[in-house]
């Protein structure tokens, strides 16, 4: 959207889409991007409020390249990742690769989570920014450390406290994995993100971890993947946009009876 057309009402409303789909695909247990969401609330507000003319859908462009990349990626790399490590470890014995692995994704699952924090946590830094510049409390876009601190314990207690339903999506209805698949799949999707987050490519870390996922899982065996899960992810994934912008556009045409 247009700098110059952004309001405070603009902004609730796309923040109003965007968490309303977010509950909405957390009920469901289907993991959806947020980021996503965010970019189509601020599509379906910035319409309702200011006009078509104050999008900028020529921006539209890394974010679709983000949604058909990261979970491609994913899933290619987390595959090949596996792969090797079967090929390596193809002489030890189980027990003893799954103990190995078991240590390692401590190191794999802290690597995905600080790229998780790169990616998500500067876009509720930025939204809170862009709140505290438009409403006049800070003169230059620089994100006070108080807001970096916010964004943090937000996103901490978020993913510990409401996660679950997503995490029993993902860590059993998908597939089963063994520890060298999980360490194969936190790898590969932390990777894609800090690629696409140096690129300046707007990813979701849900399509980046969902694919890679479903790579490691098959390469036991393409059925060990329940793909009627992944279908519906994936048509999560393709509403995400529409219909949190769908949501913001209403709630921005109420805000505007108000004020």
């Amino acid at each position: 959207i247009n700098p110059d057309f952004v309001t405070i009402h603009i902004i609730i409303g796309a923040l109003s889409g965007a968490i309303a789909w977010n509950l909405i695909t957390w009920l469901w247990g289907l993991p959806s991007s947020s980021s996503h969401a965010l970019v189509g609330g601020i599509i379906g507000a910035g319409i309702a409020g200011a006009g078509t003319h104050a999008i900028i859908f020529g921006g539209l462009e890394k974010v679709v390249t983000g949604i058909i990349v990261s979970p491609i990626v994913g899933l290619i790399g987390a595959f090949l990742l596996a792969t090797l490590i079967i090929r390596v470890f193809a002489n030890k014995k189980p027990r003893k690769v799954n103990s190995v692995f078991g240590k390692l994704q401590l190191v794999s699952s802290t690597y995905f989570s600080l790229t998780h924090g790169a990616n998500d946590g500067q876009k509720t830094m930025g939204i809170i920014a862009l709140i505290l510049l438009t409403e006049g409390v800070i003169t230059t876009f620089d994100v006070p450390f108080y807001v970096i601190l916010m964004a943090a314990l937000a996103i901490s207690l978020g993913t510990f406290f409401g996660g679950w339903r997503i995490v029993k999506t993902m860590a059993v209805k998908i597939t089963q994995l063994k520890p060298y698949q999980g360490f194969a799949a936190e790898t590969s999707g932390a990777t894609i993100l800090a690629v696409l987050a140096h690129a300046g490519i707007p990813a979701s870390t849900t399509h980046a971890i969902s694919g890679a996922i479903m790579g490691a899982g098959a390469v036991r065996r393409i059925s060990a993947v329940r793909w009627g899960i992944g279908k519906r992810i994936v048509w999560a994934w393709i509403i995400t946009i529409p219909a949190s912008a769908g949501v913001s556009y209403l709630a921005m045409l109420l805000i505007k009876l108000f004020v």
